[in-house]
């Protein structure tokens, strides 16, 4: 399962737009994306990734990654920043 290291890690952030901001500075170690998610919504965050050499993980749904990030709600992606 893709949860673990993301479970595991020391630091990360959830939601699309905190995402986004650190995927521009360069400092996720890996971005994971939902796959039920809007494609407007995620399409650009994947691109810029891409771009920026930083891994991409998608997962199942929004609701086992939010799940897997510790909260109530879903989310349509989530970063790892330290491992």
């Amino acid at each position: 399962m893709p949860y673990e290291r993301l479970r595991a890690a020391k630091k990360r952030l959830v939601g699309t737009r905190q995402v986004t901001k650190e995927v521009l500075k360069g400092t996720p170690r890996a971005v994971y994306v939902a796959k039920d998610a809007e494609q407007r919504v995620t399409a650009p965050l994947i691109e810029l990734c891409r771009e920026r050499g930083i891994e991409v993980i998608e997962v199942d749904s929004m609701e086992e990654l939010g799940r897997a990030c510790g909260i109530d709600v879903g989310s349509a992606s989530a970063a790892i920043l330290e491992e």
